[in-house]
């Protein structure tokens, strides 16, 4: 009997992250709320509502409370999650909703608390006597020890998993599944791909930064073109000088490396200030020095064309 109980409450069990995500979402259905409900002032008097701001959103908070928990035992965010509140002091291990004593006691300690908390922050805001330092100094310590209190049993809903606030506890309901939960089966493929894909293209943004693309593309060029003698003639000078060795185009301002071919002199310049072991992507021979053309080839070629 006590292991059908235990097991009966471990396949009925809500995870911590999915009550907290309950807490979070009434607080923005709160704030929003409130938001719209502000919107509709906007064009009154700045400040209508100031003066009875604790009162107006504790009207709210109670008209939220009569359609969710005390009609659907449980709060808006706990319907989305598939979560309802469940009465612990039922012996029986059917669901039994929480009796009706045990929503308005939910409705006085949390809508009526922070009721409470806020008149009397303005109370004594507003009005600094002497005979009322003694009765703030005993709200003050009754709300630290319901702080208090309540980190308490936030650390051992932490450790076990149930009651989420100190008034779940106090009133003995706990958060269960509306429906039983089927087995999820997750599938790790997609991540996978995902990190592989994305460690590539990591390990490819730091590498290529290293490669020096020209001198290779020279290279290879070099492989794939045959090599030629690198005769010293004029003749041969004026046949290769119909292009840039690197741009393809006809060479601007033409300068030679130390072998036959000709290039342009930015085209040139700039691959010997990226590459101090430049080579011609043609034959491979080494920069020596950038020397300008001689005019009487540059005649030559023209007049070849």
């Amino acid at each position: 009997m006590a292991s059908r109980k235990e097991n009966a409450k471990s396949a009925n069990r809500v995870l911590r992250i999915s009550q907290l995500d309950a807490l979070e979402l009434n607080k923005a259905l709160e704030q929003l709320v409130w938001s719209q409900f502000t919107q509709c002032f906007h064009g009154f008097k700045p400040g209508l509502l100031a003066r009875f701001e604790p009162e107006v959103k504790a009207c709210l908070w109670v008209f939220l409370w009569r359609f969710t928990i005390y009609s659907k035992n449980a709060t808006v965010g706990q319907s989305v999650l598939n979560i309802k509140y469940k009465n612990d002091f039922s012996p029986n291990l059917r669901y039994q909703p929480p009796s009706k004593n045990q929503k308005i006691w939910y409705a006085v300690c949390t809508i009526g608390g922070r009721w409470l908390e806020e008149r009397c922050y303005d109370l004594f805001r507003n009005h600094h006597l002497a005979s009322f330092g003694k009765v703030k100094q005993c709200v003050n310590f009754v709300i630290g020890l319901l702080k208090l209190g309540g980190l308490i049993n936030f650390l051992i809903f932490l450790q076990r998993g149930q009651f989420a606030t100190l008034t779940e506890r106090l009133l003995g309901i706990h958060s269960v599944f509306c429906k039983p939960q089927n087995i999820r089966e997750v599938g790790f493929e997609y991540m996978n791909r995902e990190l592989l894909w994305h460690g590539f293209a990591e390990f490819l943004i730091f590498l290529l930064p290293l490669i020096n693309v020209q001198k290779l593309k020279a290279k290879l060029s070099s492989w794939c073109i045959p090599l030629t003698g690198a005769p010293n003639s004029d003749n041969t000078l004026a046949t290769s000088g119909k292009e840039c060795a690197l741009c393809g185009e006809w060479p601007t301002m033409p300068h030679t490396i130390g072998c036959e071919h000709i290039f342009c002199y930015f085209c040139a310049k700039s691959s010997f200030l990226f590459d101090v072991y430049f080579t011609c992507p043609k034959c491979g021979t080494e920069v020596h020095s950038l020397q300008p053309l001689k005019s009487g080839i540059e005649m030559s070629e023209v007049n070849a064309l």
